[in-house]
């Protein structure tokens, strides 16, 4: 039986901010596309830029970033990084009232949230590995990913029902007041975090930018896993608009159904996650990387042969349910192996490129896919994106030789 670990009172703050800012994004989840097309009357076209440019966009910004988060405490950049998103996101409300609001606003502000959001978790990660024992590192990120799945299991149908109580942009505010209180969260860590030393004169170099990418790209390990991610996670996210319009406008699922057959599932999230620490213990970490990244790629070709009716719902969230699983299984272990191959003085670098080629590779599969969708059919686009998740496992093959020539520190310190 393994036992509940203690990770102590300050692991325990940030794990509480990290929960209310992850809850008040369940809340405001697709709140920005909401609003523009209640309060603004936004096309397809323009709900779909704000969709894609924003975090795009966003992404370019973080680049940059980078260098400046890897040199500056920690702590202090999440915090900075939390009240940047409270203030972008506390101008829409302000902006509703004085019927202001504009498609331009909510672009800056979709774009200003998601760098901010690569800028935190890259300054996160990396404090995490200094706060916590390095054996403690996969229950830290188990707990976070269950945080995470759970929030989306609960926040989007709550904010959906705030929405139609209390207007269009309730859920907005309920999202800034979140990063307000996760900064608060946060500050309420206390003691002297030490500050990052370098001897670069201009940390914040021209080649200081892609040394995230080269770290990742030249280690035998990583490199392998980073492929398979960006590609299981933009042909996941690339699946869900197809999916949207298959259900909902093709065979005829009412919104609720829809909803709940994304929602329920992710409940799984928590089995997964809290899965995730005896499953290394007793199989290994190398196990995991190639089973249970087989298992999060075969499941989504058979969204492909939904058919209408109770037995189509049942279809969907049984397949969502099984993914859903098997990603929150492998995830916290991804995380934890990722802090653990990367140096100290690299961690943000690192995060923050993994970041960003992952939310790259989103945007172009999905872009494509739904070009495939408009030409042919969305059953045949989920087909091809089914049939090509299936050849990703083949990049673990080659992580899994590595991994097996190394020592397996999870399992030693079960």
């Amino acid at each position: 039986m393994v036992g509940r670990r203690r990770l102590g009172w300050q692991f325990g703050w940030l794990w509480a901010s990290y929960a209310v800012s992850a809850y008040g994004s369940g809340l405001g989840f697709g709140a920005l596309p909401l609003i523009a097309v209640l309060v603004l009357h936004a096309g397809p076209a323009e709900v779909s830029a704000l969709s894609a440019v924003g975090p795009a966009v966003g992404a370019l910004i973080a680049v940059p970033l980078a260098p400046w988060v890897e040199f500056r405490r920690k702590r202090s950049v999440m915090i900075m990084m939390d009240v940047a998103r409270f203030a972008s996101m506390a101008t829409i409300p302000v902006a509703y009232a004085f019927e202001w609001l504009s498609l331009v606003q909510l672009l800056v502000v979709s774009a200003v949230v998601a760098a901010a959001k690569i800028a935190f978790n890259a300054a996160s990660g990396a404090y995490l590995k200094a706060l916590v024992r390095p054996d403690d590192l996969l229950v830290a990120n188990a707990r976070f990913e269950s945080t995470n799945w759970s929030s989306i299991a609960v926040g989007p149908p709550l904010g959906g029902a705030a929405i139609g109580l209390f207007g269009p942009v309730t859920t907005v505010v309920a999202d800034a007041l979140s990063y307000l209180l996760s900064a608060l969260g946060i500050t309420a860590i206390g003691g002297q975090e030490e500050a990052p030393r370098t001897t670069d004169k201009s940390p914040v170099r021209a080649g200081a930018l892609l040394d995230g990418w080269r770290h990742i790209m030249g280690h035998p390990g990583l490199r392998p896993l980073y492929l398979n991610q960006m590609l299981v996670a933009g042909l996941i996210m690339a699946t869900e608009p197809l999916l949207a319009v298959l259900l909902l406008r093709q065979l005829g699922f009412p919104p609720w159904q829809y909803a709940l057959a994304f929602a329920a599932p992710c409940l799984g999230g928590l089995i997964g996650s809290r899965l995730a620490r005896r499953v290394v213990a007793r199989f290994g970490r190398h196990w995991v990387f190639r089973t249970v990244g087989t298992l999060r790629a075969i499941w989504l070709i058979g969204l492909a042969f939904v058919r209408p009716g109770a037995f189509g719902l049942v279809t969907v969230t049984a397949i969502e349910l099984a993914i859903i699983i098997n990603m929150s299984l492998y995830s916290p272990v991804l995380a934890t192996y990722r802090l653990e191959h990367t140096p100290k003085h690299l961690v943000a670098r690192t995060l923050t490129a993994w970041s960003i080629g992952q939310q790259a590779s989103i945007a172009v599969l999905t872009a494509l896919a739904g070009l495939l969708a408009d030409v042919t059919s969305p059953r045949t686009a989920l087909t091809v994106a089914g049939l090509l998740i299936l050849t990703t496992p083949l990049l673990l093959l080659r992580q899994d030789q590595t991994l097996q020539h190394e020592p397996e520190l999870s399992r030693s310190h079960s």
